[in-house]
């Protein structure tokens, strides 16, 4: 009998570390938010709004960080181990060459981007978002690059080393927080310039460690740059389609942040929490989703098909079993996890009653409708996921948000939330038929 690519030991050392990272991943933003809290709502508002362009512009390298990862995971799975290096030096200056170029635009043009997207702003709010998005710009190269380092060691099965850099970058965050927020009252500015900070030391690390050739997949003369226009079309090949579904989708949540804004300060604030709140229990999927690459990927770029569905049904099992257990905690949980936050009576009460729904609707579609599509995705079946992606959030969660707030209905902030979870439901319906038809098992990206 041959030998699996993934044992379920090997398939914990992946994951566990991953759900960590992402953990640590969450509570960066988190901190901001919990510490910037005391400044005023205005402050919560404007950290939200930038960050909902600020995951925008980053899905656009993030993307590209995927792509490389899906092309590295299939050639090392293959292996062919000079084209996966090949791989990982293309990614790298792809990457931050893309992510240098969105970030002096954004930071050139933060106050129309700003205005072009919100509108007329509350004066406090706009000079906090301002801000936020400028310093914000400054570290998307570093993220960029971190990234890309992170997305490569996962290719290869390492996830311990993003966590331990993930590690890093949030004592640095938090201490940084606690230093310009509570003893230079620097407020919004204090919390981006922290993040900033983290980032830097975090892609300085990671790009120094990709480098050494005792790992499979490396990076040879990173300052010697190299075109290679075959490997670049195929991490362009996931990555485009991966870019632009992610990217549509921000833009959707973009719209539908414009649509919020005009229900009120205390409104936005209690959006905010919501959403800051319920990435925590989405950690376990989304580090799951991550390891789909890299599982998927493997097996795929070995022909081992059978072994690619067994690792894809243990690892959606075990996805539903922790989004069910930590969602369950967040419906009976959720007063006192908001009253951690300095908000008003009104966003309090939205911000329980938002999080006691989204715990309910996440247990039962969310895994289906964001990790599972990541299995299509590593097998090369990426503008299938792209197009069903975009007329799902175009049609249903913006086309329902609008509905359900300026319609009759008049749900307010509700109408946003339910509209997504529509969108969740419309996207399990194309995936799930996809992948058991089983056209991905030939659409290999090498």
């Amino acid at each position: 009998m041959e030998k699996p690519i993934f044992t379920n030991r090997s398939l914990a050392r992946l994951i566990g570390p991953l759900i960590l990272e992402q953990l640590l991943a969450v509570t960066i933003g988190m901190a901001d938010t919990i510490m910037v809290t005391g400044v005023g709502e205005h402050a919560v508002s404007a950290i939200s709004l930038v960050d909902a362009i600020n995951i925008l512009l980053i899905q656009i390298f993030s993307a590209l960080a995927t792509g490389g990862a899906v092309v590295a995971s299939q050639y090392l799975g293959a292996r062919e181990t000079d084209r996966a290096c090949d791989t990982a030096k293309q990614l790298v200056w792809s990457t931050t060459l893309i992510a240098a170029a969105i970030g002096f635009a954004a930071a050139v043009w933060n106050g129309p981007i700003l205005h072009g997207i919100y509108g007329a702003l509350e004066p406090s709010v706009m000079e906090n978002a301002r801000a936020y998005l400028l310093i914000s710009a400054i570290s998307y190269p570093f993220l960029a690059l971190y990234n890309a380092g992170a997305a490569l060691y996962r290719s290869m099965g390492n996830s311990r080393i993003s966590l331990v850099i993930s590690l890093i970058m949030n004592i640095v965050n938090v201490a940084g927080n606690a230093l310009l927020i509570f003893v230079f009252n620097m407020g919004v500015t204090g919390a981006a310039l922290a993040s900033l900070a983290s980032r830097v030391l975090a892609a300085v690390i990671v790009t120094k460690l990709i480098c050494h050739k005792s790992n499979p997949i490396h990076v040879n003369r990173l300052f010697h740059f190299e075109w290679n226009g075959d490997i670049l079309r195929r991490i362009l090949r996931i990555g485009v389609p991966n870019g632009m579904e992610n990217g549509i989708f921000q833009v959707g949540k973009l719209i539908v942040s414009n649509l919020i804004a005009t229900l009120g300060t205390s409104v936005i604030a209690a959006n905010a929490i919501g959403n800051t709140v319920s990435g925590l229990v989405c950690v376990p999927g989304n580090a799951i989703g991550l390891a789909m690459i890299t599982v998927v990927g493997q097996c795929v770029g070995a022909h081992a098909i059978r072994e690619a569905q067994v690792n894809v049904k243990k690892l959606m099992l075990f996805t539903y079993a922790c989004m069910i257990v930590l969602n369950v905690c967040l419906f009976f949980c959720a007063a006192p996890v908001v009253a951690l936050f300095d908000l008003s009576d009104l966003a309090t009460e939205l911000s329980i009653e938002l999080l006691r729904q989204y715990a309910v609707f996440t247990a039962i579609f969310w895994p289906m409708a964001f990790p599972f599509a990541n299995a299509l995705r590593a097998a090369g079946d990426a503008q299938f996921t792209m197009w069903t992606s975009i007329a799902s959030m175009a049609v249903v969660r913006v086309g329902l948000s609008y509905l359900f707030i300026l319609g009759p209905m008049d749900m307010g902030i509700f109408g946003v939330w339910f509209a997504m979870y529509a969108d969740w439901i419309v996207r399990i319906a194309f995936f799930l038929p996809r992948y058991l038809k089983g056209k991905w098992k030939t659409m290999s990206a090498v």
